[in-house]
């Protein structure tokens, strides 16, 4: 697949005919991390289905919306529903809305998923502002024909997220008594959980923490020239020496109690933006 101007302006019409106007924050909501659309003033939704070119959330606990208004003042246009490529997309249909939500004029991208902690310093139920990733997916988003024509082939990617937005986040954390960690994120391609060899070899390349998205929205940012900060809500702890069976209910439950520290760093930092 491929992408065109063409299809981007049709998708980015049908949003501004509905209100969507100068958004300046994009916000993508990971697994069990949607209740920041409640802190939303005069929503304004539009289902995935029925945007053009748009492609349609799978997973069972991804909604699936577009959701437009306002946070602490500011303008924000939030994905609540995500895709991976574990559905069946490829790394066009994953990134299609961070192109749609830079051309209707988001300034900023704001970022979060569940995680599991590699790092065994670090606990479930913890937050982790990522600084740098490992992409284990396979593939990039930025390997298509056309890529010339929304922004340079050759990305550089030596500072993919935000320094100042990094900064910032941790600043609000210790003046809200938040504890954070710092790591690296690994991105695979699922939707299988990780064997006890693999959590060792990821521990061994240097990830902190492991999950199955993030990172070619990222790289799309990047390529876009968007700030971006993202943290990951780390639902599990993956040691392989004490492996337990996964509990997918468990980890939205961990994500679901975490979620409000998270909430409250993401409208601070709203706020000073």
């Amino acid at each position: 697949m491929t992408i065109t101007k063409k299809q981007l302006q049709e998708s980015v019409d049908f949003l501004e005919k509905k209100g969507f106007l100068n958004p300046e924050i994009g916000i993508i909501l990971g697994t069990g991390l949607g209740k920041l659309v409640n802190e939303i003033e005069d929503p304004i939704t539009a289902h995935y289905n029925h945007i053009p070119f748009f492609p349609l959330a799978t997973v069972e606990f991804h909604t699936g919306k577009l959701i437009y208004g306002t946070i602490e003042g500011k303008k924000v246009v939030v994905m609540e529903g995500r895709f991976h490529l574990y559905e069946g997309y490829d790394f066009m249909d994953i990134t299609y809305p961070i192109r749609v939500m830079h051309q209707l004029g988001i300034k900023n991208l704001f970022v979060s998923n569940a995680a599991g902690a590699i790092n065994l310093n670090y606990k479930k139920g913890d937050i982790m502002l990522i600084e740098d990733h490992i992409n284990l997916q396979g593939g990039s988003p930025l390997a298509f024909k056309n890529v010339a024509e929304f922004g340079d082939r050759f990305v550089d990617m030596l500072e993919p997220y935000d320094l100042a937005m990094r900064k910032k986040i941790e600043a609000i954390a210790i003046k809200n008594n938040i504890s954070i960690q710092k790591g690296v994120y690994a991105s695979v391609v699922g939707p299988q959980l990780e064997t006890k060899a693999e959590y060792r070899m990821l521990k061994i390349i240097g990830a902190d923490a492991v999950g199955m998205s993030t990172v070619p929205e990222v790289i799309v940012a990047n390529h876009l020239k968007l700030p971006i900060v993202a943290v990951s809500v780390l639902t599990d702890e993956c040691d392989p020496d004490n492996l337990q069976p996964v509990n997918i209910q468990e980890i939205i439950e961990v994500a679901g109690n975490t979620e409000p520290k998270m909430i409250l760093l993401f409208k601070e930092l709203i706020k000073q933006l």
